[in-house]
């Protein structure tokens, strides 16, 4: 899942990021990939093909195969996971179950392979040389750089988590079932050559996984061979399976997913009750009692009459509505996300310039890593709770964990997943506005009322690493252009 560059040739495309990887890795190969931004990684991904081309004919609408035949991003991909990469990390404390899974497809069916415990490479190795099983590894961003540069970027593009798996499958076998799953893929081919074939949605557009019997699914759409290099999409809900030929070495290729849980009826799902909660406080009708009993009732036909006339009041409401709450899927995104990829590697982030002042100006740092949210004080419970500015960031996300699940120590007492932000009076959302949209703006044009809020704000954002000054900068930078004439004595 990708950023804007020049309209030079792809294989002359320069290295826009230094490439930093584990200490493992010893050599670079010049990266296709331009990190100049969300929107230039995109495009280097499915490049040659144009963005509006591919949004406007194949996203959620059909598989894309884009097959390069180019030396130079076949070496880039092969750089970005290896089967003998395994073999370093797994002295490092592997596990099977949570980063690894061992499974073959047996008369159609999967066949789990997975030991006790961690993973020994020697018994690994055994399984995929023996058994031909194919080796499934987990989220390799935590441990590969280039793979962390391309989601992190990718999260920013699509405003959704962005997770991978890498498949390392033996000559004549195949690991999974002809399936579908819930996500938009794109697949880079990084190691070996794997046959592909492609079948018509039984589910368009699924929201889940499902193995699928082979009597049912027909004949492919589509069928392939995919080389270092190339580049296969296919949206959510494509049923799909693939082997690698006999008589030929290893294949190993990578699975970027996206889009899980991120459609209109899941947003419906976030924003409904913030809006129906609003709507009850100023429309008696919605706070009358149900009929007696209904909740005991079999059949609740008679309601839905009433439901409906509800419906239709939220929606009217809805088109005059100018601000949406989605609280939910905002912080579930935010929580779980990459950290921003950083060229210090994993040095800690420190605030940006000196601390800002009244006559300051500033601008906003990490915006793609920054939501707000309007809720409920969380820190007071009783019934005439303010409602507050939430401003959460995944700043200080841990990389280890993405697409991982929770672990304990990023669980609060309460049970819930523990979130990095700030909070602010309702007060302060038209000046946290005036800083989002904004290249930069001046501390004292904030819309606050007094000076001191002005600073306290700016403060606040300024020690969580959010903005930074850049009135210093300005004057260095006039300093250098035009230097002072030296004095002679």
């Amino acid at each position: 899942m990708p950023k804007k560059g020049g309209k030079q040739d792809e294989t002359e495309r320069k290295v826009h990021v230094p490439c930093k990887r584990a200490k493992m890795e010893v050599s670079c190969p010049p990266s296709p990939m331009n990190y100049d931004s969300p929107n230039s990684v995109f495009e280097s991904l499915i490049f040659p093909i144009k963005q509006e081309e591919f949004f406007k004919e194949y996203w959620e609408q059909k598989p894309l195969l884009i097959q390069r035949d180019d030396s130079s991003v076949a070496a880039y991909y092969q750089s970005l996971f290896q089967l003998m990469d395994l073999k370093k990390l797994s002295s490092q404390g592997l596990y099977y179950g949570r980063d690894i899974n061992v499974c073959r497809c047996v008369n159609g069916k999967k066949k789990v392979l997975n030991k006790d415990g961690k993973v020994n490479y020697m018994q690994l190795k055994r399984d995929f040389d023996q058994k031909k099983a194919t080796i499934q590894f987990h989220q390799p961003q935590r441990f590969k750089d280039e793979l962390w540069m391309i989601q992190e970027k990718l999260e920013c593009y699509f405003g959704s988590l962005v997770g991978s798996n890498v498949y390392i499958t033996p000559p004549g076998s195949q690991g999974l079932p002809p399936h579908y799953d819930d996500v938009e893929v794109f697949i880079l081919q990084l190691e070996g050559e794997k046959h592909w074939r492609l079948y018509k949605p039984t589910v368009p557009l699924a929201r889940e996984y499902n193995v699928e019997s082979e009597d049912h699914i027909g004949n492919p759409t589509h069928e392939f061979i995919l080389k270092p290099g190339d580049l296969l999409y296919f949206p959510r809900g494509t049923i799909h399976q693939a082997d690698t030929p006999a008589r030929r070495s290893h294949s190993t290729h990578v699975t970027i997913s996206t889009y899980q849980n991120n459609s209109w009826g899941d947003f419906l799902l976030d924003v409904i009750p913030g809006l129906l909660f609003d709507t009850a406080k100023e429309d008696v009708a919605l706070r009358t009692s149900i009929p007696r009993q209904l909740l005991m009732q079999v059949d609740i036909a008679d309601s839905t009459r009433r439901l409906s006339i509800f419906m239709r009041s939220l929606a009217d409401r809805l088109e005059n509505t100018k601000e949406l709450r989605s609280s939910d899927m905002k912080k579930d995104f935010i929580m779980n996300r990459l950290p921003p990829f950083l060229r210090n590697g994993s040095a800690p982030l420190a605030p940006g310039g000196q601390l800002p002042k009244l006559d300051s100006t500033i601008r906003l740092r990490f915006k793609d890593h920054v939501v707000m949210t309007v809720e409920p004080d969380q820190e007071k419970s009783d019934e005439l709770r303010k409602e507050m500015v939430y401003v959460y960031h995944s700043l200080k996300n841990r990389r280890e964990r993405h697409m991982m699940g929770n672990e304990d120590d990023d669980i609060s007492e309460d049970g819930i997943s523990e979130t990095h932000g700030l909070r602010f009076p309702l007060s302060h959302m038209d000046a946290m506005k005036q800083i989002w949209r904004n290249a930069t703006v001046a501390v004292k044009e904030l819309s606050l009322k007094s000076d001191a809020e002005k600073e306290h704000l700016v403060l606040s954002l300024w020690a969580e690493c959010l903005i930074e000054d850049i009135l210093l900068s300005t004057e260095i930078f006039l300093l250098i252009c035009n230097p002072p004439e030296e004095r002679h004595t």
